[in-house]
């Protein structure tokens, strides 16, 4: 039985590879360890034994059990580097959930407009990714039950994700000192059945949901004003790039490289606007970084994935 919780099938994997590491460390422990207690003993000065001529002394037994101990650590190696790339793979068609941390505590948005404070619910056997981002300083998004954790960087995003196998309430964590409050940064995870989920998240509905409230902020902080697509008067009249269905599509860049817009792509657009110039557009976008919260940015960024290719964006018919 394990001491910690499991709460996701690879959470049972990081178990099995963590005792096996420790399992195969000790016994190279003992073998190194029990070697040295024999020879220290039997060999001593003054013992008397006939320690033979060394040049008839052979080396196949150092050569195997080095070969041996090798071989071990470096299948294990391979194990977790599988595992680490198995853990971050991104799945299809997740349910995404956008965690903002901030002294001290952990904000949860989800698309629906829901939201809540030190609190997490997701469904059983779904693919959850986790949207993450800080307000303020460097946190780290821990949960001990799936075995998994990620460095939560402020003005960044960092996705982490999740299948939950088993219902229950989990523990999640802060685990990354972050100032005098950093031990009360502390939450819960529930995992609930499928018609559970649906039941709260129509419990805990808003008069709005994410996309509607973040088409309100794009109008309020102007961004209308230059992402409209179609407009007359020809491509010179057009200050910045379309919106309609970019998110997930491929987006050249001035330097010739290609990227694909996901959340990622778009926060550090409206944050950091010079590090990725798109193609045939001038780098004439300020930043909004202290200007729009990341709360809000969540939104904004809800309302930019909901865009359609035909899609009219707010000021047009």
């Amino acid at each position: 039985m394990n001491l910690l919780p499991s709460a996701s099938p690879l959470a049972d994997e990081v178990d099995w590879l963590i005792g096996s590491l420790l399992g195969v460390s000790l016994l190279v422990l003992a073998l190194v360890m029990g070697l040295m207690g024999v020879y220290v003993i039997r060999y001593r000065h003054g013992s008397g034994l006939d320690r033979g001529d060394v040049a008839q002394k052979t080396w196949r037994i150092e050569v195997v059990w080095t070969t041996a101990t090798l071989v071990a650590f470096f299948g294990l190696f391979i194990w977790g580097g599988n595992l680490f790339v198995r853990v971050y793979r991104p799945h299809p068609n997740p349910l995404t959930i956008s965690v903002i941390g901030k002294q001290w505590m952990w904000k949860t948005e989800y698309p629906g407009g829901q939201h809540e404070i030190n609190q997490l619910h997701i469904p059983v056997d779904r693919d959850v990714q986790l949207l993450l981002t800080s307000e303020d300083v460097i946190h780290d998004f821990g949960l001990p039950a799936f075995r998994v954790k990620r460095d939560v960087l402020p003005g960044r995003y960092e996705a982490l994700w999740l299948h939950p196998n088993r219902i229950g309430d989990y523990h999640l964590f802060c685990d990354q000192f972050c100032g005098t409050d950093h031990s009360s940064m502390i939450g819960t995870v529930t995992v609930m059945t499928a018609p559970e989920y649906q039941d709260w998240l129509e419990r805990n509905s808003t008069s709005s949901g994410l996309v509607a409230d973040g088409q309100a902020l794009f109008i309020r902080n102007g961004c209308s004003g230059c992402h409209q697509a179609g407009l007359s008067g020809g491509a010179g009249t057009v200050r910045a790039p379309s919106l309609n269905g970019l998110y997930r599509s491929p987006v050249p860049l001035s330097d010739g490289s290609t990227v694909i817009a996901d959340d990622r792509y778009i926060h550090d657009s409206i944050i950091y606007p010079k590090e990725q110039i798109v193609a045939s557009y001038a780098p004439v976008m300020p930043s909004f970084k202290g200007v729009i919260g990341e709360e809000d940015l969540v939104k904004i960024i809800a309302y930019i994935k909901s865009l359609g290719p035909h899609a009219p964006l707010p000021g047009r018919s």
